[in-house]
């Protein structure tokens, strides 16, 4: 059911925009990871601090904890993860995406499988989350040669490649994985899904979905063998938060 809901918005059918130009490859994500960005990304989660929380993390089914501890996390992997913007998905700015947080896969203390999400706060690099699974490291070897990008709402996974945006995971919008769209045609769709629920819409005035917080997240329970979680459904709507994003993701644990 919540598949066919959210499929209704898909490519097909979806209003296009009113904008003074498409979307173009000239106009890539903001906030991409520089040279010294990097190197403190590395120490914040190479660090003795990351490492003590990936030892004492568990998650729901994971396996006993091994005789030796098996925390870690490998800083030389990361992976940028970009969202699209509410500009964007208005039709305000061409510039499609945004950083979101760098992905750093790691191991808990049981040597389960985890990535380790380190976000830019300010001018320092702090991690906010030990997640599940390692999918940022997955998706972002699929997506060599252009930009990794999520779309938390619907938790699909896309390639930007100039123009070009491929699907890699979009089973709950309809997609199949390795659908190819325009990033014109993609915006399209994102326009007829969000449109009504930007900050100032109706949508955020009202609090509809349990209210808006800035960039404050939900952080629901999650098996990782299902892969991350999803948004909760109310009323056949989707929890959606204002924030610098159309809105803030969902932290799997």
């Amino acid at each position: 059911m919540l598949r066919k809901v959210l499929g209704v918005a898909v490519l097909a059918g979806a209003v296009m925009l009113t904008t003074d130009g498409a979307a173009s490859a000239a106009d890539g994500p903001t906030g991409a990871p520089t040279a010294a960005d990097t190197a403190a990304i590395g120490q914040v989660t190479g660090g003795a601090a990351t490492l003590g929380r990936l030892a004492t993390t568990k998650f729901p089914g994971s396996h006993a904890a091994a005789a030796a501890a098996q925390q870690a996390a490998d800083p030389r992997t990361q992976v940028p993860v970009y969202e699209p913007t509410a500009a964007f998905v208005a039709g305000k700015s061409d510039v499609p995406a945004a950083l979101a947080y760098v992905a750093v896969p790691a191991r808990t203390g049981d040597g389960t499988a985890a990535t380790v999400w380190a976000e830019r706060q300010g001018a320092a690099w702090t991690v906010v989350n030990v997640a599940s699974g390692d999918y940022e490291r997955q998706y972002g070897q699929a997506a060599a040669g252009g930009y990794l990008l999520h779309e938390p709402q619907v938790n699909a996974w896309y390639a930007v490649h100039g123009d070009v945006v491929t699907v890699l995971d979009g089973s709950v919008t309809g997609l199949a994985a390795g659908t190819k769209v325009s990033l014109q045609d993609y915006r399209t769709a994102l326009h007829g899904r969000y449109a009504d629920k930007l900050p100032g819409s109706a949508y955020d005035r009202e609090g509809a979905g349990g209210g808006y917080g800035g960039r404050e997240r939900a952080v629901p329970a999650a098996d990782p063998g299902d892969g991350p979680a999803l948004p909760i459904a109310l009323g056949g709507v989707l929890v959606l938060m204002a924030g610098a994003a159309v809105v803030p993701r969902l932290r799997r644990r």
